[in-house]
């Protein structure tokens, strides 16, 4: 419930945050997440728990318009690098989440909703001191421009998938489901070929998040002025596809190591380029909603491919899953050949 509403969300938001700015799109999440954490701490019935995740899921469908925020204050060659910057974080905080959440448990059941509240409080108290808008909504106002609704843009990156935004939004969609179903049986690929337990499982999912962090804020950004996002986007790929299809082939712990390190470099080299690359090639008036469009197809995406993951694990082969994984992620790459083109000079968009 949860994931539905936030991919649903996200367009809306991401509109909304066109029309009447990004601080109140922020603010009003974080806000609608605060109370929902607290009712949800003290919820007394599985159908208040159920509507409450619901909300927490919409609140949390911001993602879009926080990535907006980002390209509206940093410049477009700079994009991809901060963008970068931004999922580090994010994924630090998807790190320690579950560490919070857990220390909370020990004190109460209600420990982990109210620890929540109090995050998103705290961030909406920083978000109401320190956050100015970036986006002028007087200036689209007075320019007489109209925002897409987000249904119409919905379809059109399916109706017209040949479109450079479109074509970024698919690569971005394929490419995070790709590495949310490999990411989803990990732990059962682990223990069934290698037969680890859960700790080393548990030092697994570490070693990629600190590979992920390390390659997004000190890696990417150098990647970026050396190649380019198009083409670093595309050599994203290839090593995410190579890591995913490598997996079930490594004979043993240390080489499998290997292998897997290079799927969050592809996904540190691909996600912060796709994402700024949209940025810069979706009219500015639109760019908080083709953002949010963007996390409804990735959200989609990760909600699928774990499914396919799950079910060939089971009935094809256990290397099955990799092996479909890589040759998407390898014809996906078809979608970015020529996106140089299309990039806007230095310093527009």
């Amino acid at each position: 419930m949860f994931a539905v509403a936030q991919l649903t969300s996200a367009p809306l938001w991401g509109r909304f945050s066109d029309r009447y700015g990004r601080r109140p799109a922020l603010m009003i999440g974080l806000g609608s997440s605060a109370i929902a954490y607290v009712l949800f701490a003290y919820a007394n019935s599985l159908e208040l728990l159920f509507l409450l995740r619901i909300v927490q899921g919409a609140g949390g469908g911001t993602v879009g318009v926080i990535q907006a925020y980002v390209a509206d204050a940093t410049k477009p060659e700079d994009r991809s690098k901060a963008l970068g910057w931004l999922s580090a974080a994010t994924n630090a905080g998807v790190a320690l989440g579950p560490v919070l959440g857990s220390t909370a448990a020990h004190f109460s059941d209600r420990g982990p909703g109210l620890a929540a509240a109090a995050l998103a409080s705290v961030n909406m108290f920083f978000a109401w001191t320190y956050l100015r808008e970036s986006h002028d909504t007087n200036a689209v106002r007075a320019a007489g421009k109209v925002i897409t609704k987000s249904s119409v843009a919905v379809r059109r990156v399916v109706s017209h998938w040949r479109e450079p935004a479109s074509r970024l939004i698919w690569i971005y969609a394929i490419t995070i489901g790709a590495f949310q179903g490999m990411n989803t049986i990990l732990a059962l690929f682990l223990g069934s070929k290698f037969g680890v337990d859960k700790t080393t499982i548990g030092w697994f999912f570490t070693y990629v998040g600190v590979i992920s962090i390390f390659a997004r804020a000190l890696v990417l950004g150098r990647m970026v002025d050396w190649l380019g996002e198009p083409q670093l986007s595309r050599v994203g790929m290839v090593l995410l596809a190579v890591g995913l299809g490598t997996m079930p082939l490594m004979p043993s712990i240390p080489w499998l190591a290997v292998s897997v390190a290079l799927i969050p470099l592809g996904t540190a080299f691909t996600f912060p380029c796709v994402t700024g690359l949209l940025s810069r090639m979706v009219p500015q008036h639109e760019r908080g909603l083709y953002m949010g469009v963007q996390q409804t197809f990735g959200g989609a995406a990760r909600s699928i491919a774990p499914i396919y993951a799950g079910w060939s694990f089971d009935h094809l082969g256990h290397g099955v899953p990799y092996f479909t994984a890589a040759g998407v992620v390898l014809a996906t790459i078809s979608l970015g050949i020529g996106m140089e083109k299309h990039v806007p000079a230095k310093g527009v968009g």
